[in-house]
């Protein structure tokens, strides 16, 4: 019985597949961002908004916002919109908080990326402060309330009674290069 062994050249071709679906892993997050913001799907928010003149608030209108919050697999945060739903008026500046915890044993490094539905929705939501907008860096137990303030546009279509807001956290935290990811348990 003659053993096989594998040609180098094989070995070669599948260590390159294996780096090259490791670097697309690592590579979805900015293209979904891209494809989003191309297509206007999955009601991906924009950057930061700034107000150039002051919004006048339609006190005749309420919309309800709901507020979302998901991990990512293998984040283990504890990750809460401190209220769930909101009704606000379009053009008024609403404030609101999320609170979250690292109960990891070390430091981690998350983004949270947020998605609006309905999608065509989502130009309407303007965001002046948010977490989304930078990366949260948490000790080993501490925890944060992180703020979010937005207005609804005047312009929402009446239709638009209700507004959700989803937030996915993703643990971005770089690992040491001589020190393999740890899978979770």
């Amino acid at each position: 019985m003659t053993e096989s062994v594998p040609k180098p050249r094989t070995v070669l071709k599948l260590v390159l597949v294996a780096f090259g679906m490791f670097g697309f892993g690592f590579a979805l997050v900015p293209l979904y961002t891209v494809f989003c913001e191309i297509t206007g799907l999955n009601g991906k928010t924009g950057d930061q908004y700034t107000q150039s003149t002051v919004e006048t608030i339609d006190k005749d209108r309420l919309i309800t916002i709901q507020f979302l919050t998901n991990n990512n697999v293998d984040m283990s945060w504890d990750f809460r919109p401190q209220v769930r739903s909101m009704k606000v008026h379009p053009g008024e500046l609403n404030i609101t908080n999320f609170y979250v915890r690292n109960p990891a044993r070390t430091t981690m490094t998350a983004q949270a990326v947020p998605s609006v539905t309905p999608f065509m929705a989502a130009t309407y939501l303007h965001k002046t402060e948010c977490f989304c907008f930078e990366q949260q860096q948490l000790a080993a137990g501490e925890s944060l309330d992180m703020p979010l303030r937005f207005i609804i546009d005047r312009d929402v279509p009446p239709e638009i009674e209700t507004l959700t807001l989803s937030y996915t956290l993703f643990d971005i935290t770089e690992q040491p290069q001589d020190q393999p990811a740890v899978a979770a348990e």
